[in-house]
C-alpha cells in the first residue's frame, strides 16, 4: 500500500518558512473568555509555544516569529530531510499539543500549516510583510472592539471596518481616546523567539586547561524594531542565514 501514500516523497529544499495558523480561534477566545483586543496570557502562551518549537520540539527552526493565533518557523536546515508531510503535520500538532498544555485547555486545539520557499533575501521580507500584518490586526482589534462596545455585533463591525485605510482607523480610534501609536510594542510589532548561541570557558581536568565551550539560550523579544527600518533589517540579516 505505500504507492498509495500521496505526497509521501514530496520534498521541500531549504531554506523556508513554516506557518502556523489557529483554527477556529475565535471560537476558542470564547471559551477561554480571552479579554479584548489583546489577552497579555494568550500572548504569553503563544510565546511560550514558540519557545519549546525553537527548543524543545526536535525540529530545530532558526526562530519563531508569532502574533495574534500564528506562528511562522523559520528554517535554514530541515529536519525529515524536508519531507512535506512530516515538516506540516509535526509542526501542527507540536504547536496544538503545547497551546493545549501552555492554556490548560479543555478543548481541542488545531493549527493548520503551510510552506513558504524563500531565498536568504526573500526571508527579510516574508517577516517585513508579517510584521506589517501585525500592525494591521492589531488596528483592526482595536477598532472592532470599540465599535462592539458601542453595541455592534462582530459582524457589523468587521463589516463597518472593511476597506478603511490604516489612517482611517487611526482617526476612529483617537476619537475615542484609543492612541494606537502608544499601544504595547509587542501588540504592534508581535514577538520574536531566537536561540543565541555563546560561548564559556571552563577548566577541563583531563586535559588540564582552560577550554571554551559552546552554550545556547533561547531569547523571547517583545520589545521588536519595526523590521523595514535600518535597525530592524540589521536584526533580520543577523538572524537569517543561509543554509
Amino acid at each position: 500500500m505505500k504507492h498509495r501514500e500521496l505526497f509521501s516523497n514530496l520534498v521541500a529544499l531549504p531554506p523556508l518558512f513554516v506557518r502556523l495558523d489557529g483554527r477556529t480561534f475565535h471560537r476558542m477566545a470564547e471559551s477561554w473568555k480571552l479579554e479584548r483586543p489583546f489577552d497579555q496570557g494568550f500572548a504569553d502562551a503563544m510565546a511560550r509555544v514558540g519557545e519549546r518549537l525553537v527548543a524543545e520540539s526536535g525540529l530545530s527552526p532558526d526562530l519563531a516569529y508569532t502574533f495574534s493565533d500564528e506562528i511562522s518557523l523559520y528554517f535554514s536546515r530541515l529536519p525529515f530531510n524536508g519531507r512535506v508531510e512530516k515538516l506540516d503535520s509535526v509542526c501542527a500538532s507540536f504547536s496544538a499539543s503545547a497551546l493545549t498544555i501552555e492554556m490548560k485547555s479543555d478543548q481541542p486545539v488545531s493549527f493548520d500549516a503551510r510552506i513558504i520557499h524563500v531565498t536568504p533575501e526573500l526571508a527579510s521580507e516574508y517577516l517585513i510583510g508579517r510584521q506589517g500584518e501585525a500592525w494591521r490586526n492589531h488596528l483592526n482589534a482595536y477598532c472592532q472592539h470599540a465599535m462592539m462596545k458601542e453595541g455592534m455585533s462582530r459582524k457589523d463591525a468587521a463589516a463597518f471596518l472593511k476597506g478603511k485605510s490604516s489612517q482611517e482607523m487611526h482617526e476612529l480610534a483617537f476619537a475615542r481616546g484609543i492612541n494606537l501609536a502608544h499601544t504595547p510594542v509587542w501588540q504592534r510589532r508581535g514577538i520574536l523567539i531566537q536561540k543565541k548561541i555563546y560561548t564559556i570557558k571552563g577548566f577541563n581536568p583531563k586535559i588540564g586547561r582552560i577550554v571554551e565551550s559552546p552554550r545556547s539560550e533561547v531569547i523571547i523579544d517583545r520589545n521588536l524594531p519595526v523590521f523595514a527600518s535600518p535597525e530592524g533589517r540589521a536584526l533580520l540579516s543577523s538572524l537569517l542565514v543561509s543554509p
